[in-house]
């Protein structure tokens, strides 16, 4: 064994460098870390007897690299190392900008699983949903691969193919699925008015800019009309930006904790609070939320649900509730670090839990009734040929295509009419006590 050792000498001074540096945050016992040393040494002979033995010469950084990913591997699906490549994309992801398919995924129970799909991106098209199962991708198993290998695959340039073989409950078999990569959208934030004074704004996943372009929305409703309520849809946000999350909530709240988090140490105690003076802390406020909402949208909808402050609506969300450290290393990659947990302003863990909706509305595909209106006798003035305009019925026609296609939105999404009618009843309440 003692050929083996100027190789073990070099592995353990490296992993020893290593481990102190995370020593220096960590309580760790003098037995606890005579036990690791001992465990290292063995890992630096089996590097040695490998770089010596194998029956081709091997590339002692990938060899360290595949260690890395596996030490992380058997800890949860959201710590992971991060080679420098993926460690740049994940900054591009938070900044909004990236080339893919359009899919949060994690591991869950061993098993590639969709968080959920972000709306406008090739995966929402193809109807990918929270909950299925990546089987294949380009024909690879994806049976023990990680996250971020995964990730890896997925990605690409843009009007770039990638096939990805997908199980869902129900399915007698997985499905095959060919996507076209893109730029997923940088816009996170949409809205419109659905109805009278009644605005819905959508956000579908928390990046950089996110609370700014939402109060931007905001400020562009409020110059073509009063905002005497809100829908804020949060289905299918697979999370994004802690800082982004707190500041969304804190534009519906004066006061109050937002969120904690707790860890080992006490560097990851944290606690959240909301300030005065936010334009939309008033305003009656209606937050939808599925299976496919996670992490920042479950901090979003716990905040607002634990001090009462909306109504939310919808289905069970994932329960995403761990907090992540990116720490970066010298040689450009980094890593993903779970070193905390998520609690609601009431004390309640979001961690495989979720947060459970006020009013639970199950998600009703939408099949369109075979119908004749002319038939059946419901005919309104407009209707009829040579009929006299009214006053703005020129001044309408200019709405009548996204009037329609708000008509078409509520007709197909049971859970959206739901919110909306909802709002209205609060909209009428509060108006009946301004009355009184």
């Amino acid at each position: 064994m003692q050929r083996f050792m100027p190789y073990s000498l070099n592995i353990l001074v490296f992993l020893f460098t290593l481990l102190s540096s995370f020593q220096a945050v960590a309580d760790i016992s003098q037995k606890e870390r005579e036990k690791t040393y001992s465990q290292l040494e063995v890992f630096a002979n089996v590097l040695s007897i490998l770089q010596d033995n194998y029956v081709e010469e091997i590339d002692t950084n990938d060899i360290i690299d595949g260690a890395i990913k596996g030490l992380l591997y058997t800890l949860d699906p959201h710590s992971a190392y991060l080679e420098p490549e993926g460690f740049n994309e994940l900054q591009e992801e938070t900044q909004g900008q990236f080339s893919g398919i359009g899919i949060e995924i994690t591991i869950k129970d061993g098993i590639l699983t969709i968080i959920s799909p972000i709306e406008g991106t090739p995966a929402a098209d193809a109807d990918l949903r929270a909950h299925d199962i990546i089987v294949e991708i380009d024909g690879q198993k994806t049976k023990e691969m990680g996250a971020m290998e995964a990730i890896k695959k997925l990605r690409g340039p843009k009007g770039s193919e990638v096939s990805i073989s997908v199980h869902r409950d129900g399915w007698p078999e997985p499905k095959n699925f060919n996507l076209v990569r893109d730029i997923i959208p940088l816009q996170s934030v949409k809205s419109f008015f659905i109805a009278p004074s009644l605005a819905y704004t959508r956000v579908t996943n928390f990046q950089s800019r996110t609370t700014s372009d939402y109060k931007k929305e905001l400020r562009n409703l409020q110059k073509i009309g009063q905002i005497k309520g809100l829908i804020l849809d949060l289905r299918n946000n697979p999370g994004g930006l802690l800082s982004q999350a707190v500041s969304l909530s804190d534009t519906f709240l004066n006061e109050g904790l937002i969120v904690s988090t707790r860890g080992r140490t006490e560097e990851q105690n944290m606690s959240f609070r909301a300030h005065m003076g936010e334009e939309a802390a008033s305003v009656p406020l209606i937050v939808l939320v599925n299976e496919g909402s996670a992490s920042a949208s479950e901090i979003v909808a716990g905040a607002l649900q634990a001090h009462k402050r909306a109504i939310i609506v919808g289905t069970q969300t994932f329960g995403k509730g761990s907090v992540q450290t990116i720490i970066p290393l010298p040689s450009g990659a980094g890593l993903r670090v779970t070193t905390a947990r998520y609690y609601t302003p009431d004390g309640k863990s979001i961690q495989a839990l979720g947060i459970t909706p006020d009013v639970e509305v199950p998600y009703v595909a939408y099949q369109e009734a075979k119908t004749d209106d002319t038939k059946s006798g419901r005919i309104r003035e407009a209707d009829l040929p040579n009929h006299i305009e009214g006053n703005d019925e020129k001044d309408q026609a200019s709405t009548l295509t996204q009037t329609e296609e708000i008509k078409q939105r509520l007709r197909e999404d049971n859970q959206l009419r739901t919110a909306l009618n909802i709002l209205k009843s609060l909209n009428l309440y509060s108006e009946f006590q301004t009355i009184k």
